[in-house]
């Protein structure tokens, strides 16, 4: 029970895991709850039989009692939901104008994109039309990036572009798909400071307050358009400073900073979002979690197991409702008339009373993908698409939608392409890998003791000394083996001549009519 008190579950579900006999949470268990209580998206990928439904259940069931808490006791929530036009109030970077795999901080300001083969980008919420102005970017790791300005026409890979001017830690600067040496390199702990003058047409970089020089003459087809700061990066991590904290390098020669700038000369971003939030009324066919297993008896496990992890939980109970198909509708469609919280179905029965609406998703917190190998191999990826879009993507109390994938491996590229789709910068907990060499060998693969078999096993059953824990006996052993080899090799010779001459003699006498000696 402490074990997983540790990990931040309630004492009642902690109560029943241990009258389950668990006494230390498993590996994927360990990983992934704290992950999902603390709001993420999660990959997970483990063995059968290693508790992932578990990994799953527990924090999804806190979750949802404690929404459930908070709405009987009528607090709000403790977050309040930023729409398009509250984000471009404030100097930061544009969660709306961005790559599918660059990622932004709470604040606003501290960027980063784990991708290690694509570049994403990313511009500010706002841009500038006059005036000289200043802003820095501080490398958090050596990951690759490229700092600098662009307008609302570019692309969001800095400096590939007319419409862009990037500078990158490989000491180049580069417009227009051109990429010139300028200043020096940089990366972790290194400072640059973005210089903007738009009345004269310059752009230049510093370096750790070292000023590098003019970058960029700006050319005449821009000179009327916003120029709004922006990055581009490759499995790096940035954070800006556009003046709202002490600069570590301060301008000089009248730069200002951006959050200083006259908002004369303050353009906002043309990408202000569109996020569906939910609505707040209280629908009894509308649960707080909904998870699709790709088969029956699959569905029917996970709901025994939530069933014994909401044991002990009460004011509000929960309330679960198993769909699948090969049971009477009337029942299911009574229970969820009564009001239910978590729903465990299969695709078939699912896809029938959503787009009847008989199950309304407008109340959903949770979308649990169990075995999404599975489901995408039975053909139901627009089926998890079409119930995605409908859930909306904020709650009524300002929570994000949490999407949670399991899949026997996470290798493959359905499930990744799916991920990239619908999920929230993910995390992948992955404690099963890659298939690895000894399971694809399957009944060729034989261990051998190397004591007794000093030689390595090639492709075709080709054998070859190697090297064991004793060297000079692997010697001995290969030495006596050329010898009986090569004595073998004789034998064979002189066999084979001994057989050829006694054809010979017995052909001979055959034609002379004789008769052949045994």
């Amino acid at each position: 029970m402490a074990a997983f008190s540790e990990m931040g579950v309630m004492p009642e579900i902690a109560q029943a895991v241990e009258e389950m006999d668990w006494l230390l949470p498993t590996d994927i268990q360990a990983e992934s709850i704290p992950l999902i209580l603390g709001g993420g998206d999660v990959l997970m990928a483990a063995e059968t039989g290693s508790g992932k439904t578990g990994a799953f259940s527990i924090p999804v069931i806190q979750i949802v009692y404690e929404t459930l808490k908070d709405q009987q006791e009528g607090k709000k929530g403790k977050t309040t939901i930023k729409t398009g036009a509250s984000v471009l109030n404030k100097w930061q970077m544009n969660p709306y104008d961005r790559g599918s795999a660059f990622a932004i901080g709470s604040d606003g300001l501290c960027c980063q994109s784990r991708e290690v083969k694509e570049w994403h980008g990313c511009r500010a919420t706002k841009g500038l039309t006059k005036g000289k102005h200043y802003y820095e970017v501080s490398c958090h790791d050596q990951g690759l990036c490229r700092v600098g300005w662009s307008s609302m026409q570019a692309s969001l890979d800095l400096g590939t572009d007319k419409f862009g001017f990037g500078f990158g830690g490989t000491g180049k600067k580069s417009h227009n798909k051109q990429f010139d040496n300028y200043g020096e390199e940089f990366t972790m702990h290194d400072t640059i400071g973005c210089y903007l003058d738009i009345d004269k047409g310059h752009v230049k970089f510093s370096k750790n307050g070292k000023e590098l020089g003019l970058a960029f003459e700006i050319p005449p087809h821009m000179k009327n358009q916003a120029l709004f700061p922006a990055c581009v990066l490759k499995n790096a991590e940035l954070k800006f400073n556009f003046g709202e904290e002490e600069f570590k390098f301060p301008p000089k020669d009248g730069f200002v900073a951006l959050s200083k700038a006259s908002d004369s000369y303050v353009v906002k971003s043309q990408h202000t979002g569109n996020a569906q939030v939910a609505q707040t009324k209280f629908l009894p066919n509308a649960p707080k979690a909904l998870i699709v297993e790709p088969s029956r008896e699959l569905a029917e496990q996970t709901l025994n197991n939530v069933k014994q992890f909401k044991k002990y939980i009460d004011n509000p109970k929960l309330r679960e409702l198993l769909i699948i198909g090969g049971v009477a509708a009337r029942d299911q469609l009574s229970v969820l008339d009564n009001g239910v919280d978590i729903v465990v179905g299969t695709p078939g029965r699912l896809d029938d009373l959503v787009s009847t609406g008989k199950l309304n998703l407008s109340q959903v917190r949770f979308l649990v993908l169990d075995e999404a190998d599975g489901l995408l191999s039975q053909g139901y990826s627009d089926f998890i698409n079409r119930i995605h879009n409908q859930i909306p993507q904020i709650t009524s109390d300002g929570k994000r939608l949490q999407v949670i994938v399991c899949s026997a491996t996470l290798h493959s590229f359905d499930v990744k392409k799916l991920s990239e789709k619908i999920m929230h910068f993910p995390t992948w907990v992955d404690l099963k890998g890659e298939d690895s060499t000894l399971e694809r060998l399957g009944k060729n693969h034989i261990r051998v003791n190397r004591m007794f078999f000093p030689y390595k096993i090639l492709k075709g059953g080709v054998c070859c000394p190697g090297k064991s824990r004793n060297h000079k006996m692997d010697q001995q052993y290969f030495m006596q083996h050329r010898k009986e080899k090569r004595h073998l090799k004789r034998l064979r010779k002189q066999e084979e001549k001994l057989i050829r001459s006694r054809m010979v003699r017995n052909y001979r006498v055959k034609m002379a009519g004789g008769k052949v000696r045994v």
